[in-house]
């Protein structure tokens, strides 16, 4: 404390007493949470930098699949000294606590639509199929109907009626 140029560094395993986050996907209750923290003594405070590492579980946005997620995040905080200028996080009693910076960068982290793949069709709107199990099937598939008024957009580009291309189609 109060020395500046002091560094030390801890690599830790810490295990989550509460779920961390909501919505489509979170970091359960239980899960480890890998750090590499290093601690340096600086004239303001204690600058914290560390790598995170976790496993978040949740769901795809678009099919609705049961999915897991690694989660690798990095920061940098500054503790101030008790009494310096206003700071975000304070040294109290010769020690940092990092939960809530840890928290918050690996909440925030967390993707707001999780997908479990970045091309994932998702369901089937009439079946509520996934459409990923049936790939064969969805080129084949009824025009939903609240898209079926830009067939006439490809129609027109191929120089079709909308009749035409259905009764090539039916053929």
């Amino acid at each position: 404390m109060h020395q500046p140029g002091e560094m030390r560094e801890f690599t830790l395993s810490v295990p989550l007493r509460e779920k961390w986050g909501e919505g489509m996907i979170a970091v359960p209750a239980g899960a480890e949470i890998e750090m590499d923290v290093r601690l340096e003594s600086v004239h303001e405070g204690i600058l914290v930098t560390a790598d995170l590492a976790t496993t978040a579980e949740g769901e795809c946005s678009r099919c609705l699949r049961e999915m897991t997620e690694g989660v690798e995040v990095e920061f940098q905080e500054l503790f101030a000294y008790s009494g310096d200028e206003a700071a975000d996080f304070e040294v109290q009693d010769d020690h940092v606590d990092l939960e809530i910076p840890v928290r918050d960068a690996i909440v925030l982290s967390l993707p707001f639509q999780p997908v479990c793949q970045p091309d994932c069709p998702g369901l089937d709107p009439i079946t509520g199929e996934r459409l990923a199990a049936q790939p064969d099937e969805r080129a084949s598939a009824p025009i939903d109907p609240r898209w079926a008024a830009l067939q006439g957009l490809t129609d027109q580009a191929t120089g079709t009626t909308g009749s035409e291309s259905r009764n090539t189609e039916e053929s």
